[in-house]
């Protein structure tokens, strides 16, 4: 049976995320979790568990930053899979009646329920938690008037109440996922739809330069369904990017292939993460 690892403790999106991704693997998987996404990574990489779910990206606050950057900097792992996952926030404690005055969770679900809990819980003191179902722990365990934001199944395993349903400030909040897994990755079928993933540095300094790689996908049809830039972390100022490319199915990948290759040549450095399909749920 294969491992996975996942953002835990139980009841985390992360855990929901990857019991989906588990019935799909051949065997199905143990699920592993870690406290917290750098480790997820790391237990990945250093093959402490054959494959890892972590999120990459949600619909209202953006790109998480600690996959993106962990990602750059791993020379091991590519992108096997990525997962659209929906998100669904709720306001759970120990007494459903009580005033809430604290309100703990993940920073991420915070900043994703930023308007409902300026609206309904002005006063509340938000406390950042490693996860959801941290937070669901810790209001568990602790005094009157807490609250957590969490999944529905971190309240039913530490026994909340929900006090309300559904607070994400958008109906249309999603995640995705990537499942990650040590080099050599299955390649993507040709049959098969999904996309590319590239992270380079470029030369800043010089002008034109991120145009003239952009300008490598556009000549040649590449469609570029994304771009992130994030610090390289080697000075003021000088930046990574990482690029999304589509693939379709049935048509040649030659110029996805090509215009890789030319954006290598004018790059600093260049990684490739992956072709890889990308399942919704």
């Amino acid at each position: 049976m294969q491992t996975l690892g996942f953002l835990g403790p139980r009841g985390t999106h992360s855990e929901a995320a990857a019991m989906f991704l588990s019935e799909r693997m051949e065997g199905d998987a143990k699920l592993c979790p870690y406290p917290d996404i750098f480790s997820v990574i790391q237990a990945a990489a250093d093959g402490e568990v054959d494959v890892c779910v972590v999120p990459v990206e949600n619909s209202l606050e953006g790109a998480v930053n600690v996959t993106m950057d962990t990602l750059a900097q791993m020379d091991d792992l590519a992108i096997e899979r990525e997962l659209i996952w929906d998100i669904h926030n709720q306001l759970m404690a120990k007494d459903a009646a009580a005033e809430v005055r604290t309100i703990y969770s993940h920073p991420q679900p915070l900043a994703q329920c930023r308007q409902y809990l300026k609206a309904h819980f002005p006063r509340a003191k938000l406390i950042a938690t490693e996860s959801t179902a941290k937070a669901a722990e810790l209001v568990a365990a602790g005094e009157a008037g807490a609250a957590a934001i969490c999944t529905e199944r971190a309240g039913e395993l530490y026994g909340l109440s929900a006090v309300a349903t559904e607070i994400q400030d958008s109906m249309t909040n999603s995640t995705r996922f990537y499942q990650l897994r040590r080099r050599p990755v299955p390649a993507l079928d040709e049959s098969e739809s999904g996309r590319a993933v590239i992270v380079c540095q470029i030369d800043g300094a010089r002008a034109g330069s991120l145009c003239g790689v952009l300008e490598e996908f556009a000549t040649r049809g590449v469609n570029m369904t994304r771009i992130v830039s994030r610090p390289a972390r080697t000075g003021l100022g000088v930046y990574i990017f990482f690029f999304d490319l589509e693939i379709e199915a049935g048509k040649s990948r030659e110029p996805l292939e090509a215009s890789i290759e030319a954006v290598r040549e004018k790059s600093i450095w260049l990684k490739d993460l992956g072709r890889f399909p990308v399942l919704e749920k």
